[in-house]
């Protein structure tokens, strides 16, 4: 077959027919001491391309990542000669290791197998660009070889948002999104197609559940489902009434207790399945009868350590899609990032062996790793946003008893009702489930030395919020109406979380008041404030405080507003964020749903009662209800 030389790009080829070969740079000397390409019968190139020169010199050859203001990543082959830059051809993956440049022919020499070697680890076919998923291989490369070539000036900043913000939420979804929340969708929603997984790390208050169902909502739209989200158990009933609330076409069920199904069928029949982080570890095998779409950890960090059972049945599942959710996802160590890291892209940090070799605990090892870490988490600060939110944010957190604290409970309300009967209950006779409901170390009205978040669902759910808090430096004002959980939070707190608190009750002489929230306002870093809301919900300006936890419910929603109103008040300059912590189907419910539907008479009309019908109501509501560890 005969063939003619010719310019390619930057490269000599031979073309015969509709046919080009590109040749390497020992044929090209071949053909120059008059032999054939292998196959191909061609002339001398110097005689076909008279005014080539050729040099007898060669040139490194180089590679670089670059990316622009869009996110959009791009690959460069390159060799420096005489200090100019001059692009290297590459064909279907091969580097043509000869260039043309400024009339003269030179060949590639030196490091032109690495660089090779770096192409093929990443299956790039071309230079120009390439995607998340091909840059994340090249960075994972050169992080764990001994070969140091790849000059990467991609800004890592601008990879969080390769996302076309004109595009529309699901119609599904029944609720507006802020802004960045439905650029937090958009870029989850690429990330899990494109990498297959990543981190959604935004501060907590900004509506991470909120982004997750929405992303859900597309992948039922494009039938990618089942999906299953692990969480802690606390979380498990808010993670349901939240999609009830804005995505009810997603039909979900919570797989915990010990009346949980044994056959992986029965959970096929849902849209996502809701579970807890012990939960997967007892049911492994049965879960991994299942290939689900999207696995979804939130509280990510439960998986920090990569040896205990939970973090190794996570990533045992088998899934297409994997994404951490977490307001705190790295805390201490290095390992943690390979651990969470290692969940959404399996493999991608290589062993924690290697890892922990080449990556150093500290801020030089927290560099080598951020150019594989930035792409993968979206992580906004409540700072960042803080023009999209309003002033205040209330969320009400719904949490599910403990076997142990359903038992209890139950007693207490089959005593109330064997002794006076539901019609002759007052308000003030559910005292005793309401202390309950705050924590069992409360109903006993003794001392206990024992761990308080090991008998109380809630007190683990706040514990996680405190730490959230404590996190990022910034002080929470706690309200509760008992005694004993002043005594409770005292005895705990400032041992568990080495912060200072302080509280103020009836006991408090009222001229102390004053003072102990003037400390607590001016004291640096984080600090815990724990007031009655009858002895402190007027009159104190505490806007030292963001963040408002009302660990038990009040009967009356103006004593609750009025309490949140110490620290949402003028003089306050950061958005505040309102916890409202209430146990399912106990008497807290029934305390939540009457505090709504008298806000919602308030802000409509008000109509005229005497109030004992109502409270009828309420009180046989909250007796006929039972709380279960079933779903």
């Amino acid at each position: 077959m005969k063939g003619s030389w010719y310019m390619a790009e930057n490269h000599l080829a031979v073309k015969s027919g509709d046919i080009v070969y590109h040749p390497s740079a020992k044929d090209v000397y071949s053909a120059l001491n008059g032999q054939n390409i292998q196959g191909v019968t061609c002339g001398v190139p110097s005689d076909e391309l008279p005014d080539l020169r050729y040099s007898k010199i060669g040139t490194e050859v180089s590679v670089s990542l670059r990316n622009d203001a869009y996110g959009t990543i791009s690959i460069r082959v390159y060799a420096v000669r005489r200090g100019e830059e001059i692009p290297v051809d590459v064909i279907e993956g091969r580097i043509i290791d000869q260039c043309v440049h400024n009339g003269t022919w030179f060949y590639l020499s030196g490091n032109v197998q690495e660089v090779q070697d770096v192409l093929t680890c990443g299956n790039i076919k071309q230079v120009g660009t390439i995607s998340m998923r091909q840059y994340l291989k090249l960075v994972e490369y050169e992080l764990l070889s001994d070969h140091k070539i790849i000059n990467n000036d991609v800004s890592v900043k601008d990879l969080n948002s390769p996302i076309d913000n004109t595009e529309k939420e699901p119609s599904t979804l029944q609720a507006n999104l802020f802004q960045y929340q439905k650029t937090g969708y958009l870029w989850l929603k690429y990330m899990l197609e494109e990498t297959r997984g990543c981190i959604l790390g935004d501060e907590m208050g900004l509506g991470k559940t909120m982004q997750v169902i929405t992303e859900m909502l597309h992948l039922k739209a494009t039938n990618a489902l089942p999906i299953i989200v692990i969480a802690p158990i606390s979380l498990l009933v808010n993670w349901k009434r939240e999609c009830a609330k804005f995505a009810p076409i997603l039909h979900t069920h919570i797989h915990h207790g010990q009346d949980r199904t044994g056959n992986y069928k029965d959970l096929l029949e849902y849209d996502i399945i809701i579970t807890s982080y012990t939960t997967v570890v007892s049911d492994i095998h049965m879960l991994n009868m299942i290939s689900w779409e999207l696995v979804v950890l939130d509280e990510a960090q439960s998986i920090k350590n990569p040896y205990s059972h939970r973090t190794k049945a996570c990533k045992a599942l088998k899934r297409a899609r994997s994404l951490a959710v977490s307001g705190t996802p790295f805390e201490n160590h290095v390992t943690d990032v390979w651990s969470l890291v290692d969940f959404i892209q399996p493999g991608l940090l290589g062993t924690l062996q290697k890892y922990n070799e080449i990556i150093s605990d500290d801020t030089e090892g927290a560099e080598r790793i951020e150019p594989i870490l930035t792409p993968l988490m979206l992580r906004r600060l409540v700072d960042d946003v803080a023009k999209d939110l309003p002033p205040k944010v209330v969320s009400a957190i719904p949490i599910q008893m403990s076997e142990e604290e359903c038992v209890q409970y139950s007693i207490y309300r089959n005593h109330l009702l064997e002794e006076y009967g539901a019609e002759d209950i007052t308000l003030g006779m559910l005292q005793m489930l309401r202390i309950y409901c705050t924590h069992p170390y409360a109903a006993l009205k003794t001392p206990h030395a024992g761990n308080p978040a090991d008998v109380s669902i809630k007190y683990q759910r706040f514990c996680e919020i405190a730490e959230e808090i404590i996190s990022r430096g910034e002080k929470f004002i706690v309200f509760t109406s008992y005694r004993m959980m002043f005594e409770v939070f005292q005895s705990d707190i400032p041992g568990r979380f080495n912060i200072p608190i302080w509280s103020i009750n009836g006991d408090t002489p009222v001229d102390d008041r004053q003072t102990i929230v003037d400390t607590f306002n001016s004291a640096q870093g984080s600090a815990m404030l724990v007031l009655n809301p009858r002895a402190a919900g007027t009159g104190l300006n505490i806007t030292g405080a963001n963040h408002v936890i009302h660990f038990n419910l009040e009967w009356n929603p103006s004593l609750e507003d009025q309490s949140t109103a110490r620290a949402h008040r003028r003089g306050q300059e950061k958005t505040v964020f309102v916890y409202r912590l209430f146990y399912q189907d106990t008497i807290e419910e029934i305390v939540n749903e009457r505090i709504d539907r008298k806000r919602e008479i308030s802000a409509t009309a008000i109509i005229g009662n005497d109030g004992i019908k109502q409270d009828r109501a309420d009180i046989i509501k909250a007796l006929s209800l039972v709380p279960s560890f079933r779903n």
